[in-house]
């Protein structure tokens, strides 16, 4: 029996056209539209198209990605094989994070989209719908959480960046997942997961900003964050996590009313632990009550720090931030 594909859009690239005066485009095109433009998809499942809104990716909320969330999770129940989310590729990394954070299911949830719109030479949406859903489809794909199909590469959600603002192969993780090889998943490697976070419906969105100073950057964003009600910080330092001297006095005092996470700017390899005990060091922003955010970037740490907030968790953050695989064990 053919799978079943559920195909839900939130615009995007993928989805824009050209306006009447030839000045820039913006998403108009449907689910339907998308899916008539690859008539392949027809070979690999029974394709639904739903529209569940029509944006620019950055107009996407946290509201939306709930109401997504309970929508795959409607799919599943009803015995879908598989989901495919298309949307701009600006926040896909925090998109797909965050469903891979509320989905506890089997089914693969692909997410996609595209760097060139269709009005352009080489338009490359078609081609990465017909890779999400070859994932989508596929038994090897289940039970790896959310995925990036993306310029015939497959990645982890919780690994995924985005790297180039026109590139094609924009796209990048440490360790993909695997590749699309002649049209098949072909995988090499499987991701940890771990169950989803619930969160409660009624629960208020916190406000979490992302500080990232620099050179002679005073310490005032703190204090600003604060006093504007912030639950929490994340602030996105300098190589293993290292900030100014002048920021630990309010640092801090920050600490000690609400979680404070802090990353590498380097946007590479894990946040460090125990190297450096210099002021300012990492060692030293422990000591004061901070948390590293272990194998996560500054925009996923203040995600997951958002999610647990809202669930009542936050002292789950450090074990949930470790994405490595445990060691082995003779």
């Amino acid at each position: 029996m053919i799978p079943r594909v559920e195909i839900i859009a939130l615009g995007g690239t993928i989805a824009c056209q050209p306006d009447a005066a030839g000045a820039g485009v913006a998403p108009s095109l449907t689910a339907a539209d998308l899916v008539i433009a690859v008539p392949a998809l027809a070979g690999r499942a029974v394709v639904g198209a739903r529209d569940l809104a029509n944006l620019p990716s950055t107009e996407i909320d946290l509201p939306l990605l709930f109401a997504l969330a309970i929508l795959i999770r409607a799919f599943e129940q009803d015995g879908t094989e598989g989901v495919v989310v298309t949307q701009g590729t600006d926040t896909i990394e925090e998109t797909a994070y965050v469903l891979d954070l509320l989905h506890n299911g089997r089914l693969p949830v692909v997410v996609t989209g595209a760097m060139r719109n269709p009005s352009l030479p080489g338009a490359d949406g078609p081609a990465n719908l017909l890779a999400a859903v070859t994932c989508a489809v596929d038994p090897a794909c289940r039970d790896l959480g959310v995925l990036v199909a993306f310029d015939d590469t497959i990645h982890a959600a919780r690994w995924v960046q985005k790297r180039d603002t026109t590139s094609t192969g924009a796209f990048w993780s440490p360790a993909p997942l695997g590749w699309l090889a002649e049209g098949e998943v072909a995988l090499y490697a499987r991701a940890k997961r771990r169950a989803g976070v619930s969160v409660p419906t009624d629960a208020a969105v916190p406000f979490v900003p992302i500080l990232k100073p620099g050179i002679s950057d005073e310490p005032r964003l703190i204090e600003a964050a604060m006093a504007a009600g912030a639950a929490g910080l994340v602030l996105d330092l300098a190589g293993g996590g290292h900030v100014h001297t002048d920021w630990l006095a309010p640092l801090s005092d920050a600490a000690k009313r609400v979680p404070v996470v802090f990353a590498s700017r380097t946007r590479g390899g894990r946040v460090l632990g125990g190297t450096y005990r210099q002021p300012g060091g990492e060692i030293d922003l422990v000591s004061r009550g901070l948390t590293g955010s272990g194998d996560l970037d500054a925009l996923k740490a203040r995600l997951l720090l958002m999610l647990l907030l809202m669930a009542g968790r936050p002292d789950e953050f450090a074990l949930r931030a470790s994405l490595s695989l445990p060691a082995l064990t003779s």
